[in-house]
């Protein structure tokens, strides 16, 4: 981040501001705030690309700008952008069932976001267990599948099957350093909640960088071929 701090806070600021927006329409519609939040945690690790290709040039001593950015979507291809719409779908999917669940099968009057957390601080209904288990069966799911591969799609010339399958199996090989690292992801992702969503615009690239080298330390990927970039043909 030192390095090349323009283009990383720039990433914190626009998931900052995004955030925000999600905030203000669950505030008008309090129906899509359980589903919402969780559900733009799942795209999460797909909006950080750009920030894969910036670790990536600076571990090379490359001097980094806001074209490496463009340049990553680029390389990714259409992989890429497969597993992007995985994770978009996902999310959407979620949103819709935690919509839908919380208006068919919770009778408690909720008016609105506070009526919302009281009941979540105050409740003990099954129904609210069975969405955070499913949430977080989800969440492991998609965080399983996005930690690797989406790093390895931006250097590497994979398809998306290959990725998420040394995604899983990096996981799978290393699961209680996974799980830390997961946990490290939620606190850091909670206290940007508690700053009201400014704290993303430091620890969401923050977060981002720190995945490049994870994908670095879990997988050796030098026999997979790497992309063929148009500036070094």
């Amino acid at each position: 981040m030192r390095q090349a701090g323009a283009p990383s806070l720039m990433h914190g600021v626009i998931v900052s501001l995004v955030s925000m927006s999600i905030v203000a329409v669950t505030l008008l519609f309090w129906q899509l705030l359980p589903g919402a939040v969780s559900g733009f945690v799942l795209t999460g690790p797909f909006l950080a690309t750009g920030l894969y290709a910036i670790s990536q040039k600076v571990e090379k001593n490359e001097a980094t700008h806001f074209g490496d950015i463009v340049q990553a979507w680029r390389h990714g291809g259409r992989c890429l952008l497969t597993l992007g719409l995985i994770l978009v779908l996902a999310a959407t999917a979620w949103v819709l069932f935690s919509v839908l669940m919380f208006h068919f099968f919770i009778d408690t009057p909720i008016g609105g976001p506070r009526e919302f957390l009281r009941y979540v601080l105050s409740q003990n209904d099954q129904t609210f267990l069975l969405w955070t288990v499913l949430g977080g069966l989800g969440s492991a799911l998609a965080f399983a599948i996005s930690v690797v591969s989406l790093p390895l799609l931006i250097e590497r010339d994979v398809d998306t099957r290959q990725a998420i399958h040394a995604s899983v199996r990096a996981v799978g090989h290393n699961p209680i350093t996974m799980l830390w690292w997961a946990m490290t992801i939620m606190v850091l992702t909670g206290l940007s909640f508690i700053t009201l969503m400014l704290g993303f615009i430091f620890l969401y690239p923050l977060l981002g960088h720190a995945s490049w080298h994870v994908y670095r330390d879990l997988i050796d990927s030098s026999e997979l071929p790497l992309h063929t970039r148009a500036d070094e043909a």
